[in-house]
């Protein structure tokens, strides 16, 4: 038996089942195929998942399947030796999203600059690690590829790779990693995986690149700077930027002034509400995550253009991390802070919380870091208070990763 949570995570979403083109000549309904490689139309995609995992169709009957749920901790590995290893190919999966053969689907995608919403496109994702900017032609097919690269004892890595459709040949516009840990069927602990095999030199390659990035991921959680003191030449950046804001009529430290083309941080926010209706429900009945990606990047998108004054274009999406799944019913409060600018860079960082009227608790749920590039440059951002410097040494962080790998 497959993990739930590996389930949910890797097949909630449209894109990640096959889909087909009209050039089949068939009806949404003649496309679907039993079997889990064979294609399967992306309207019925949840449906076909529920009926996987055996997820209840009506929000109401919710609460009588999670208690169902509970009776398969009987099937759950106690060991990972206990499950049959598995090879990268036997995880491939192909996905077309046909918006020039199938243009009725083409208007979920626009924008008001008629090109590709990139928010769908993380929707339909799920999770994404690392972009490179590419334009997104609202009017050819689109082919996603996937598989899993690399696995620990209980989490897992996919490699995702977006292609489009230009005179004939698929050329790529995208890639993305994301990690997935695989959950116990009540989603409160963890469960094992099936160990991966690589076959020859270049999956042995991948491989080895799931085990470096697993030990960066590492890295970076202990360098947090909610964790340690910034370095040496962070501290000079953060004592540099105080130095440079200061009145040199008064030379005094409470005496602050914002230096010509730059912006305060606390004037650099946006602030969003969703209430989270069942519409919005995965088949575990909690909110999707590919519609909190959407709602985050939406919003860190429209705080890059309300600052560069400037249509953006995303280069980098990067640590999206789900602390806490989010209830059907809640109240998501979505904050989105410029915390970074380099020359006609942008970094923004999308904080979700929930919020509870009765007890009157915020609880973070996500945290989002965006990468946007402008075509002009911009106003720097001024960070005034000892955490917002932390939130700019962060997000400046967060933007030479981006960078080094688009550098890669």
């Amino acid at each position: 038996m497959l993990p739930c949570r590996w389930l949910q995570l890797n097949k909630a979403g449209p894109t990640l089942m096959r889909m087909m083109t009209s050039a089949t000549g068939g009806s949404p309904a003649s496309l679907d195929m039993e079997g889990g490689h064979l294609p399967i139309h992306v309207n019925n995609v949840r449906s076909r998942l529920r009926d996987i995992v055996g997820a209840s169709t009506n929000w109401r009957d919710h609460v009588q399947a999670m208690n169902e749920r509970k009776a398969l901790h009987t099937l759950l590995a106690k060991n990972q030796a206990d499950l049959p290893p598995r090879r990268m190919k036997d995880s491939y999966i192909e996905v077309l999203l046909p918006l020039g053969s199938q243009p009725e689907i083409r208007e979920k995608y626009l924008n008001v600059h008629n090109s590709v919403r990139f928010g769908r496109i993380l929707e339909d994702l799920d999770s994404l690690g690392g972009l490179r900017k590419e334009i997104i032609h609202p009017d050819c097919d689109i082919k996603f590829t996937g598989n899993v690269s690399w696995v620990g004892r209980t989490s897992m890595e996919v490699k995702m790779h977006m292609l489009q459709l230009h005179e004939g040949v698929y050329s790529p516009v995208l890639d993305a990693t994301f990690v997935m840990v695989a959950r116990d069927p009540e989603n409160k602990r963890a469960a094992y995986v099936n160990p991966l095999i690589p076959e020859g030199p270049e999956e042995e390659k991948i491989f080895k690149e799931g085990e470096l990035n697993k030990s960066r991921r590492t890295d970076f959680s202990k360098a947090s700077l909610l964790k340690m003191a910034p370095t040496a030449e962070e501290r000079n950046i953060v004592h540099s930027i105080f130095l440079n804001t200061l009145d040199p009529r008064t030379i005094s430290f409470r005496s602050r002034l914002v230096p010509p083309n730059s912006v305060w941080m606390e004037d650099a926010k946006f602030k969003g509400l969703e209430i989270c209706h069942p519409q919005e429900r995965n088949i575990f009945n909690r909110i999707f995550g590919g519609f909190l990606m959407r709602k985050a990047y939406e919003l860190g998108w429209a705080s890059a253009y309300s600052y560069g004054n400037s249509r953006p274009y995303v280069v980098a999406v990067d640590d999206i991390m789900f602390q806490k799944p989010v209830e059907i019913g809640s109240l998501l409060l979505l904050s989105s802070q410029v915390c970074y600018t380099e020359k006609n860079y942008i970094q923004i960082r999308v904080h979700t919380e929930v919020y509870d009227p009765d007890t009157r608790e915020h609880n973070t749920t996500n945290v989002f870091h965006f990468t946007f590039m402008l075509d002009k440059e911009i106003p720097q951002i001024v960070p005034k208070t000892y955490g917002e410097s932390m939130l700019y040494l962060d997000g400046k962080r967060h933007f030479n990763s981006a960078m080094n790998e688009n550098r890669t």
